[in-house]
């Protein structure tokens, strides 16, 4: 054959398929890879990848992107080509609506959405307490909503059950049951009724058993990364064991953020997990950067309730412990803050996957290179059945990051001490639908090549 569009050349490809490491190169005609050979090859364009990692476009599982192309920025320049939005129970409810505005939108990553129960739904339906259960006729109509986001391209529902405490059992397993139906994911941020509460953990698996349901479980250092991870995770291997469909995603800090006017932060919860206020930073608005005390608390659940903060809690020891699991893939967490400034907000939303890097593979070295790709790759696009995606294959599609081991690394920190939106190092080109969007660290594509994902 003639020229292809692009040649990336002399780099280490990583097959995430068979599991191994080959030099060679690969050509892309159009968004499809085209050939992968140790044989030369020319492109209109072409990469020289020497000394350079080339993977499958990193798939962030767990994130609020949500059609926001600042944040999209932040996903692409770590290497994400592929982001799952409508998590947590947040989302947009009008699919065909939100999909026809994306498509023309210029986002540089490609994206697919969920349906969210906690505020989505629960809200078209008219609950606007979080402490209350739906009725069956509430019940009913989510049914019917969640039955037409299917049709539109919803790839599942989500559970925010923590904002949402009130949620029934019969609630969730009504909508769980349709996801079965439809065969779709249940990602579910679980309801933790206090510190190191289990129970939660257990009602969720028991969703899965009744319903058959995919579930995954999200964030899961968040929920049980404060002293109780070895027993959470046993519960999963247990329940595996038993052959109930359950994976988990997890990221790479124990701090979690969210906005302040949330259930989360009912003074009930702050005293029942013993949050000391001190420990709560502001990360976006007029009061960024600052700690929380009781008086300003008490002002920002008054006239700041979208804003977010950040909650330093957790055992640093629990990221590692989760992450190393072979049914954990890596998840950012990614949303931005009410003002839309990227450079607000938590660091996970520009150093997640880089960080990963870093500590997991080169300084700890708690896991291989080709392991942690594939907990990047291939394992999100198995659980979300994304058949082009997730792997370097002649057909697939042309999602490819080139990075380099020796020097990948987060730059991004916490809002009281540096700039949570750093660019992080190494990442040397991100490619995203064949379109060059990273070129040597930097955002070369003003208008985006990404494309909704819609759910089968």
């Amino acid at each position: 054959m003639g020229l292809y569009d692009l040649v990336i050349k002399n780099g280490t490809i990583a097959d995430t398929e068979k599991s191994i490491l080959v030099s060679g190169y690969l050509g892309i005609m159009g968004n499809r890879i085209e050939i992968i050979t140790t044989e030369e090859i020319h492109g209109t364009l072409e990469i020289d990848a020497t000394g350079l990692i080339v993977s499958p476009g990193f798939i962030d599982i767990h994130g609020h992107v949500d059609g926001h192309i600042p944040c999209a920025c932040l996903s692409v320049l770590q290497g994400v080509t592929t982001t799952v939005g409508g998590n947590c129970g947040i989302g947009p409810l009008k699919l065909k609506e939100f999909f026809m505005a994306q498509e023309g939108s210029g986002c540089p990553i490609n994206q697919a959405q969920l349906i969210g129960h906690s505020f989505s739904l629960r809200t078209a339906v008219g609950i606007t307490n979080p402490y209350i259960p739906a009725t069956e006729d509430q019940i009913k109509k989510m049914c019917e909503l969640l039955e037409q986001g299917f049709s539109e391209g919803a790839i599942g529902i989500s559970f925010g059950l923590e904002y949402a405490p009130g949620t029934s059992i019969s609630e969730m397993t009504a909508l769980a049951s349709l996801a079965k139906k439809y065969n779709k994911i249940v990602p579910v941020h679980t309801n933790m009724k206090g510190p190191g509460d289990l129970e939660s953990l257990k009602e969720i698996i028991e969703l899965g058993e009744a319903t058959g349901a995919h579930i995954l479980i999200s964030h899961f250092v968040y929920q049980y990364g404060s002293g109780v991870m070895t027993e959470a995770l046993k519960i999963v291997d247990d329940a595996r064991e038993r052959g109930i469909k359950i994976s988990v995603d997890s990221g790479m800090y124990t701090s979690f953020a969210t906005f302040i006017g949330s259930a989360i932060f009912d003074e009930a919860n702050i005293c029942k997990f013993n949050y000391k206020y001190e420990d709560i930073l502001i990360s976006s608005g007029i009061y960024k950067g600052k700690r929380l005390t009781l008086e300003l608390y008490k002002e920002m659940r008054e006239k700041h309730r979208d804003e977010t903060v950040i909650c330093f809690t957790g055992v640093e020891e629990e990221i590692y412990e989760a992450i190393v699991k072979d049914y954990v893939v890596l998840s950012s967490d990614i949303g931005p803050a009410p003002s839309g400034l990227t450079n607000e907000g938590h660091p996970q939303n520009a150093g997640t996957f880089p960080r990963f890097f870093r500590k997991l593979v080169r300084e700890q070295k708690r896991l291989s290179l080709l392991d942690a790709i594939i907990k990047c790759t291939l394992m999100p696009a198995e659980i979300l059945e994304l058949k082009d995606k997730g792997r370097l294959t002649a057909g697939a599609d042309a999602d490819i990051v080139i990075f380099d081991i020796n020097t990948i690394k987060d730059n991004a920190s916490f809002p009281d001490i540096g700039e949570p939106d750093a660019k992080p190092e190494g990442i040397d080109y991100v490619i995203v639908n064949g379109q060059i969007v990273v070129d040597h660290n930097k955002l070369v594509k003003k208008v985006g090549p990404g494309k909704i994902i819609k759910g089968k």
